[in-house]
């Protein structure tokens, strides 16, 4: 049961660093770029217009604007990216796939959309191996940004491929080497593979620069328990507690309390059963 949570808090973590990379690559490399790319849509006051709504939050109009484009260029594969991550910013992930799939095949040498494609295919198609072909496209054209090595990490720890992953996340570390996000990922490939010390340095390096940073706690957490440095691993779960109120982690707080006193208990319990032992005695002596 617990290795079940434990499995899942890492999965969710996973997924939330994978989004925010893919808001790094593709939303910052997008709207900067201003669409030149696109000569159909260059002149085009709604193509603006939805951009600067995206980029400011507004998704519904952002959406309104895209789809009166789509209409007028369907095969516009920048425009079918960015119709894709607002569908996907409306918590409409079939339609996002639709769209981004149709933009890779019009444009198979996008970087961004092949990015888009791999989130997509893991997290809502769940086909790994074709999040892991776009991932490696992806990195292979664009091999300078350490992003893509992380998201391509990602993938390969989902599947189970340990040492291609961490050789992934120390690819973007060498581009990036505070990349806190691919630090932390490895992380969690070394508790995977049971290498402890290496896992624990990540995460210290981690929590160095986001102190916050909620996996790489609870991954300190876990590796503190499987060092036996119990009162270190309470000291990550009860920062954790702190931070963000979860019983999941009060519950680890307390069972690891549990082991790190099991001895105290066990004395309790020995001097209880030898105090009533010896009271029954005492009143059978007593009874004779």
């Amino acid at each position: 049961m617990r290795a079940e949570r434990t499995k899942s808090l890492t999965r969710c973590g996973s997924r939330g660093r994978a989004l925010r990379s893919l808001a790094v690559l593709i939303v910052v490399a997008f709207l900067s770029t201003g669409g030149e790319a696109l000569s159909a849509l260059v002149d085009e006051d709604l193509w603006r217009a939805g951009r600067k709504d995206l980029a400011a939050g507004r998704v519904p109009d952002a959406w309104e604007k895209f789809e009166k484009l789509l209409e007028q260029y369907p095969d516009e594969p920048q425009l079918l990216q960015v119709a894709g991550l607002t569908a996907l910013r409306r918590s409409d992930p079939e339609t996002a796939l639709a769209y981004v799939r149709k933009a890779v095949a019009l444009a198979p040498d996008d970087a961004e959309a092949l990015t888009l494609l791999g989130w997509l295919d893991m997290e809502v198609a769940n086909d790994v191996d074709k999040a892991i072909e776009s991932y490696r496209k992806a990195a292979a054209l664009k091999p300078e940004v350490p992003e893509v090595h992380d998201n391509l990490g990602v993938a390969l720890k989902r599947k189970g491929d340990l040492e291609p992953a961490i050789g992934s996340f120390s690819r973007a570390l060498e581009l990036k080497p505070d990349f806190a996000q691919a630090v932390s990922n490895r992380g969690w490939a070394y508790v995977e593979q049971g290498k402890w010390q290496a896992a624990r340095a990540d995460f210290e390096k981690t929590l160095a620069l986001q102190p916050e940073d909620e996996g790489a706690l609870y991954g300190l957490a876990r590796v503190r328990k499987e060092l036996r440095d119990y009162a270190g691993a309470q000291a990550a779960l009860a920062r954790l507690s702190r931070q963000s109120p979860n019983f999941v982690y009060w519950l680890e707080w307390a069972t690891v309390g549990i082991i790190r006193y099991y001895w105290v208990f066990l004395v309790l319990a020995l001097g209880l059963f030898f105090h009533f032992r010896y009271k029954a005695r005492k009143r059978v002596k007593v009874d004779g």
